[in-house]
């Protein structure tokens, strides 16, 4: 199972709407204080505005899932920053106006993707951390059998909860809902 196609280019594209918002300030014009270049600057801001809007969206109406036990589990958040590497593009000279910049970022960029897809690392997203979602690797009890898995959540959870989880890709599950394990007194 793998996270369908136009999910992961919305979670990717999403991804990188900080990345989107420094090429859109080095383009201001220091004057006027518009962008040099408003069609691209336009395209590039609402692309990424608009997917990250569609994931957040998205993220809060999964409503069902599958209860399981939390057997073990380590805060993978970190990982989430691993996207910085076309960061460094922001860094060089870089025109909006210039189809050959353009079209070499979006020869970049597709790669990018292509990587996370296959990789089925196009979780990994900024935005889901800054709206308060953590990444955790954890091994937990479906019915009978023991499993491992990636969760994203925004609850906290630990050792012993029940959590409603939906499925999301291969190893990458969900978080809906978490049920605290009961303290004996």
């Amino acid at each position: 199972m793998r996270l369908r196609f136009f999910a992961s280019l919305l979670m990717f594209i999403s991804s990188y709407f900080p990345l989107a918002l420094i090429f859109v300030i080095k383009d201001l014009n220091d004057i006027t204080r518009w962008p040099q270049h408003p069609i691209s600057s336009s395209i590039i801001i609402a692309t990424t505005l608009i997917s990250c809007a569609v994931v957040l969206v998205a993220a809060s109406k999964i409503e069902s899932g599958l209860s399981v036990k939390i057997v073990k589990v380590s805060n993978k958040s970190g990982d989430m920053f691993t996207y910085t590497i076309p960061y460094m593009i922001s860094f060089y000279n870089f025109n909006l106006g210039d189809w050959k910049t353009l079209l070499c970022l979006f020869v970049f960029m597709s790669l990018m993707f292509a990587l996370a897809y296959r990789t089925q690392n196009v979780f990994i997203n900024p935005i889901l951390a800054l709206a308060g979602y953590g990444l955790y690797d954890c091994q937990f009890i479906d019915g009978s059998r023991e499993m491992q898995g990636l969760l994203i959540s925004k609850r906290e959870f630990q050792i012993g909860d029940t959590c409603i989880i939906e499925r999301i890709s291969n190893f990458l599950y969900f978080v809906i809902d978490v049920q605290p394990k009961e303290v004996k007194e």
